[in-house]
């Protein structure tokens, strides 16, 4: 299994073609935001608080390191598509490694893809917001953004794994790589704040659990861009500004707390990966 990691991971790095295209949705995201989606926080309540552009960054960082976690393991799953065009696979199947540790090689090397890459977009976006006069965040607020992407990576390869395995070839991964990649920024409310949107497509993003690792990831990363812009602001205008943003999910009265998406994202990627583990050893007989 760890033969196969090692493989992978190699192979994810060498595939330029690949590796951009696993950033796609992140750039999408970013030039939107420069080129159209900023005007969206351009009312006149929230233009009246201090330090708007950090708030507004912070929230936008943790949307984008969410997404990283999606689209970054999604590209890691090429090789299972590549391979199997190549018939490469065939040539492990008929070598003394056990199928399931194969299988097993090929999404733990997507969920470390996953991780290192989130890892590393988090790094230039945290710079800029600490040169934008933002503070950087404490050491405890440091290692909950770790715990969280490694959540959020376990929960998506899940997912993306489990879409790879539907698919016989090259062209049908690259197409279904461009529509999540669009298709995830829209669902964590990243495009558009999901308090814009109507109350029952709201309710789809709330079900779609790379939309949780979002909310945990905002909560964490603009706790103090939150506390700055908000000091002596009544707390009812926070409240709103929070469930409009996707800071908190409300269902009707019910707030979903913290460990309740902890336990959607851990959930998520134990019935996704069940289903994909059977549909990749499916593909090996």
């Amino acid at each position: 299994m760890f033969v196969m990691l090692k493989r992978n991971i190699k192979l994810y790095f060498r595939d330029k073609r690949n590796f951009l295209l696993s950033l796609l949705a992140i750039i999408i995201i970013i030039v939107l935001y420069v080129l159209f989606l900023g005007n969206v926080w351009e009312y006149e309540e929230i233009m009246e608080l201090p330090e708007l552009d950090i708030l507004r960054d912070s929230w936008l960082t943790a949307g984008i390191l969410a997404v990283a976690g999606v689209t970054t393991s999604m590209g890691a799953f090429a090789v299972v598509i590549d391979d199997k065009t190549k018939k490469i696979n065939k040539g492990f199947y008929a070598s003394p490694i056990e199928r399931s540790h194969i299988t097993r090689g090929y999404i733990l090397s997507a969920f470390t893809i996953g991780v290192i890459m989130t890892v590393i977009a988090a790094i230039p976006l945290g710079v800029y917001i600490v040169a934008l006069g933002g503070e950087p965040l404490t050491a405890i607020a440091y290692l909950q953004v770790m715990v969280l992407i490694i959540l959020s990576c376990l929960s998506s390869t899940a997912m993306v794994c489990f879409i790879v395995s539907l698919l016989n070839s090259y062209s049908a991964f690259t197409t279904a790589s461009t529509i999540l990649g669009t298709l995830v920024g829209f669902l964590m409310g990243i495009y558009l704040p999901i308090g814009l949107l109507p109350r029952a497509v709201q309710t789809v993003m709330k079900l779609f659990p790379p939309s949780h690792a979002a909310m945990l990831l905002r909560q964490t990363i603009m706790d103090s861009p939150i506390e700055r812009s908000f000091d002596g602001v009544p707390i009812q205008y926070l409240d709103e500004f929070e469930e409009m943003m996707g800071v908190v999910f409300w269902f009707g009265d019910f707030e979903v707390t913290p460990l309740i998406s902890i336990i959607v994202l851990l959930a998520s990627a134990l019935f996704f990966y069940r289903l994909a583990l059977l549909n990749l050893q499916k593909m090996e007989k």
